[in-house]
């Protein structure tokens, strides 16, 4: 299966995310990974690395949690995404101290990762939710 920024997999995984995840994912990797491609030669497998991996990592787990058994089970995996968000919001900031990343580039991806943040807070609210 070839993911390319088709969100038919999410579709599969839980209905309940195709509306913004699918969109928040192609949005956020791409405008991750495609300034990465512009760090210096010698910064390839340090920080570049970090953000695409962090970038990558959480739908990844979004998608895992989704596919447990248990609400228990797919909040664990929610709040490691979200973890991953906040290392990407993070590698962000340093990337943009390092001049990696222009002001309005960082700053397009520190409001998908607002939005990401409000989304993810969410499922993990509707997930415990269904504990109680």
């Amino acid at each position: 299966m070839v993911l390319g920024n088709s969100d038919s997999w999410i579709r599969r995984i839980n209905p309940t995310l195709t509306l913004r995840c699918g969109s928040l994912r192609a949005s956020l990797s791409q405008k991750c990974i495609a300034p990465a491609r512009f760090s210096p030669k010698d910064e390839l497998f340090g920080l570049t690395n970090q953000l695409r991996r962090a970038a990558v990592s959480i739908p990844s787990n979004i998608a895992e949690g989704c596919g447990r058994q248990t609400p228990r089970d797919t909040i664990n995996f929610l709040f490691i995404a979200r973890g991953s968000l906040y290392e990407l919001e993070t590698q962000i900031y340093v990337a943009l101290d390092l001049r990696y990343l222009t002001t309005e580039t960082a700053d397009t991806l520190f409001l998908l990762v607002t939005s990401c943040k409000k989304l993810l807070h969410g499922f993990i609210n509707h997930y415990r939710q269904q504990l109680a």
